[in-house]
């Protein structure tokens, strides 16, 4: 038994790989367009950045975190960030670990109910100086960004629904389930 393939059919297959391979790639894809992630600066660290934020204005740059807070101001939108380090694809990565807090401006309103506290974010903007926020009696300037493209990630689901080992002896109602040890 032979198959033989005619040339329509042949490119047939050839643009359904091709369609699949779109469709693979693009899932795999970083979190800022690729415009703008070639604009940006990735020499930048955000400590340097941290200790002189007027050297580095005009000049773009990728960061991210968790949302602190979120405040409407009359010509837009500010976000306070905890920053964090981004993975390969631009996620922030999960740790405690941190530099401190940048502020972005987004010219338009958004939503605080969507970008809401502890909401993974990734930016790509310009750099414009320092902003002045008071939390309490003292005053700290963060590096202020304005952003060009936001990534909003979207929120993990809780951990009751990824599979974990139960201990099948483990007793809840003993000391050592109490306690731990």
């Amino acid at each position: 038994m032979t198959v033989s393939l005619t040339r329509e059919s042949a490119m047939n297959i050839l643009a359904f790989l091709m369609g699949g391979m779109a469709l693979l790639l693009q899932g795999c894809s970083y979190a800022i367009s690729t415009d703008v992630s070639r604009t940006a600066d990735r020499t930048i660290t955000f400590e340097q950045l941290q200790a002189d934020p007027p050297s580095f204005k005009g000049k773009t740059v990728i960061l991210g975190g968790l949302i602190a807070q979120v405040l409407h101001v009359k010509n837009g939108t500010l976000i306070e960030i905890i920053q964090k380090e981004l993975d390969y694809w631009g996620r922030p990565l999960r740790t405690k670990r941190t530099g401190g807090r940048f502020i972005v401006h987004q010219s338009r309103a958004l939503d605080v109910l969507v970008f809401a506290p502890d909401r993974e974010i990734t930016i790509a903007g310009e750099v414009t100086g320092t902003e002045e926020h008071s939390p309490d009696e003292t005053a700290i300037l963060y590096p202020l960004i304005n952003a060009r493209e936001i990534k909003l990630w979207p929120r993990e689901k809780p951990g009751w629904d990824k599979p974990q080992f139960i201990d099948p002896l483990y007793d809840p109602n003993t000391p050592q389930g109490k306690f731990g040890y």
